[in-house]
C-alpha cells in the first residue's frame, strides 16, 4: 500500500473539487456512465467542500435506493434495477473523491458493491462473481455477465481510476448484442486495491491482462475473445492484442507514455495513491503503463480518437498509431475530446458490429 502525506492528499482533493466546480468537461465521464443530469445540476452548488460532496451524493444515492424499493413493490424490476445501479454509481463518486486508502473509502465502496449486486439480482442476465489469482498470491475480483445467446466474450478493461462497477452501461450494450462481459478490478482498482491492498505496477498489469484473457478462453473455449478499453485501459488493450487467444481489440483514445501526455496535475497525484507513476527500473516499481515499443501486436485493432483531445495531442497519437504493426483501422471524430465521451454509445455499437463481423472496416474505408 502506498502511503502519501496527508497534506498532499488534502491538496489533491481540493484541486479535484475545484475542477469539478469550474469545468463542465469534468462531469462528462460520470454523465456517460449513468449520472442523471438533473441530479448533477441540483448537486453542483453543494459540492464545494469534501463534506458537501459526501453529503450530496449519499443523499442522492439514498433517493435512488428509495425509488428502487418502490419500483420493486410495483414489480417494475427493470426500472428498479436502473435505480439501484445509479445508487451504486453515486456511492462510487464518494469512493472516488479521496484517492488514498481509508476505512471511510472502503465503506463507500462497500455500499456501491451492495447496490450493484442488488441490481444484479433483479436482472434477467446471469451475473457470476469470481476471483483470479495472479503471481505472488495477488487476488483480483471480477464480475462476469452472461446473456442467453452468446456470440463472444468482451473483456472490459477498466480505466486506471475506475472500478468494475462503474462501467455497467458498457455491460448493458454488449449484453444486448449477445456478448458475455468480463470485467475485473486490476492492480490498484476497486476490490483489488481496497480489499487486497494491491497497487498497480507494469509487471502486475501485464500479468493481470494475460490472466484475464486466459481465464476467458478456459471458461469459454469455443467463443472468440475481444478486448475493449478507453484511455489508459485502451493502452493495456493494445498490450493485450499480443495474446494468441485474442481475436480483435477496440482501443478508445489510448494513452501514451505519461511524460508525453498533458495529464492534469491533480489526476497525476490521484494516480500516485494506487499505482506507480515514477520512472524506476525495479520490477515492482515500474510505471503502470505498457512499454509500447515492446508490444508484439497480433490481433486486429480498431482505434477511436477525438481530434480535440487535449491530453493526447494529434502528433503523439499518430506516433502511437503508426507503430501498431497488426491489421488496424482508425475512426476519428473531429469534434470529440479525450475518450470521445459524446460518441461512446455509438462506439460501443460499432465495436459490437465489428466484433461480430457485421461491420467490415475494409468496405467502409
Amino acid at each position: 500500500m502506498i502511503k502519501m502525506d496527508s497534506v498532499v492528499i488534502s491538496k489533491t482533493i481540493h484541486r479535484t473539487l475545484k475542477t469539478a466546480r469550474l469545468f463542465d468537461v469534468f462531469w462528462e465521464r460520470w454523465l456517460v456512465h449513468g449520472l442523471d443530469e438533473n441530479d448533477l445540476q441540483g448537486a453542483r452548488s453543494d459540492i464545494h467542500s469534501l463534506e458537501g460532496w459526501y453529503t450530496t451524493w449519499s443523499k442522492l444515492a439514498e433517493d435512488k435506493e428509495k425509488r428502487g424499493r418502490e419500483l420493486e413493490v410495483l414489480q417494475n424490476y427493470r426500472e428498479a434495477e436502473k435505480n439501484y445501479r445509479q445508487a451504486a454509481l453515486y456511492y462510487i463518486l464518494n469512493y472516488w473523491i479521496d484517492p488514498s486508502y481509508s476505512d471511510a473509502k472502503m465503506g463507500w465502496y462497500q455500499k456501491s458493491l451492495d447496490f450493484m449486486r442488488k441490481a444484479d439480482s433483479l436482472s434477467d442476465t446471469t451475473t457470476v462473481y469470481q476471483k483470479l489469482l495472479l503471481k505472488n498470491h495477488i487476488i483480483c475480483s471480477g464480475r462476469i455477465r452472461v446473456p442467453k445467446n452468446q456470440k463472444g466474450v468482451i473483456i472490459i478493461v477498466n480505466p486506471i481510476d475506475s472500478t468494475k462497477e462503474e462501467l455497467y452501461l458498457y455491460e448493458k450494450d454488449f449484453l444486448q448484442k449477445g456478448f458475455i462481459t468480463m470485467s475485473f478490478d486490476g492492480p490498484g482498482q476497486g476490490e483489488t486495491f481496497m480489499v487486497n491492498g494491491v497497487i498497480g505496477t507494469r509487471a502486475r498489469w501485464e500479468n493481470f491482462i494475460h490472466q484475464v484473457i486466459d481465464h476467458a478462453k478456459k471458461t469459454y473455449p469455443h467463443l472468440p475473445i475481444y478486448l475493449f478499453g478507453t484511455s489508459l485501459a485502451a493502452s493495456w488493450v493494445l498490450y493485450g492484442s499480443s495474446n494468441k487467444n485474442v481475436d480483435k481489440v477496440v482501443a478508445v483514445s489510448p494513452a501514451v507514455e505519461l511524460e508525453r501526455m498533458n495529464m492534469p496535475s491533480y489526476f497525476m497525484k490521484r494516480m500516485e495513491c494506487s499505482c506507480i507513476v515514477d520512472d524506476k527500473d525495479e520490477e515492482e516499481t515500474e510505471r503502470s503503463i505498457p512499454k509500447f515499443d515492446d508490444i508484439k501486436y497480433r490481433a486486429p485493432v480498431l482505434v477511436f480518437y477525438g481530434s480535440q483531445d487535449m491530453m493526447i495531442t494529434k502528433n503523439e497519437f499518430s506516433r502511437l498509431y503508426e507503430n501498431i504493426s497488426s491489421e488496424k483501422w482508425l475512426v476519428e471524430y473531429k469534434e470529440e475530446g479525450h475518450v470521445c465521451n459524446h460518441k461512446l454509445k455509438e462506439i460501443r455499437d460499432i465495436a459490437c458490429s465489428w466484433f461480430s463481423g457485421e461491420f467490415n472496416m475494409k468496405e467502409e474505408q
